[in-house]
């Protein structure tokens, strides 16, 4: 206990010598005139400083006066909602859901994992879709959005103007095959449809989404029939060789790539891919 005593001591005296006197010091330093050319502290804000403002907006809800103002409501929820869903339109109602199928087929079969990626792929998908899809949207245009915008056609005539290229197009891509239309129209016990004007839009979109994913991945098993080929003769020269361990699809990818660069891959696909759909 004795080292104790003297180690609290000797703790003391540092303190008087060294930190007490430093500190009676900080009031005289913080006392000290600022140097020459320094420019003195203020609290006070500068008065040719304009403030920023900020803009007021007020937002009212009331209820509907009239029976105008009830429809105009009714329509501007049903354009949101539009505008929502438009995106699934897109995809669902163009071409856009077989050409993105099928750009995906082949990234797999050529057994690429991360080029080209699928942003890319879904990219060249939507510019190939508004280029074959531009004379329906025309169409939409002119005898829908621009007669409803300058007011010589109200919102009913507009939704019936703009359904109908979009019929057009949906009916061309099955009319070889109407099979879906029939599976609906017997699901929702609904007459036998004489002309394209007795089916129903409910019935006709739901079959044209599965139309246009039975020619997508037929045209995937077209597409995948090649690349097999290369990749059972490769695995067969592996197993004749004795080389198990080694994975067959690391040493045929190079082998696809070259065959599908020779032929001009891309632009065969492109090409047919716009024939099966604009014939």
């Amino acid at each position: 206990m004795t080292w104790l005593k003297g180690y609290k001591k000797a703790a003391l005296f540092l303190f008087l010598v060294f930190v007490l006197p430093a500190t009676m010091q900080v009031p005289h330093l913080f006392a000290q005139a600022f140097p020459d050319g320094a420019t003195q502290g203020t609290m006070q804000m500068n008065p040719e400083v304009e403030p920023l403002s900020f803009p007021f907006i007020d937002l009212q809800l009331r209820n509907p006066t009239t029976n105008q103002e009830v429809a105009f409501s009714v329509q501007v929820l049903l354009l949101l909602t539009v505008l929502s869903l438009a995106p699934s339109i897109l995809i669902l109602l163009t071409c856009f859901l077989r050409l993105s199928i099928v750009f995906d087929f082949i990234k797999r079969a050529l057994s690429l994992q991360q080029v080209p990626p699928t942003t890319v792929l879904n990219g060249i998908a939507f510019f190939l879709t508004l280029f074959i899809m531009w004379p329906t949207f025309t169409a939409i245009y002119n005898n829908s959005f621009k007669p409803l915008s300058d007011g010589e056609i109200a919102i009913e005539q507009a939704y019936t103007e703009a359904e109908a290229p979009l019929r057009l197009f949906m009916y061309s891509q099955m009319a070889s095959n109407t099979s879906y239309i029939s599976m609906f129209m017997s699901m929702g016990n609904l007459e036998k449809p004489q002309t394209l004007a007795d089916v129903p839009t409910y019935v006709l979109i739901p079959s044209y989404i599965l139309s246009e994913l039975t020619i997508a991945f037929k045209i995937g098993i077209l597409l995948y029939i090649p690349f097999i080929i290369i990749d059972m003769v490769v695995a067969s020269i592996l197993m004749s060789m004795g080389m198990i361990m080694l994975p067959p699809s690391q040493i045929s990818m190079p082998f696809k790539l070259m065959l599908f660069v020779l032929v001009d891959g891309w632009g065969l696909l492109t090409q047919q891919l716009f024939n099966s759909i604009i014939r």
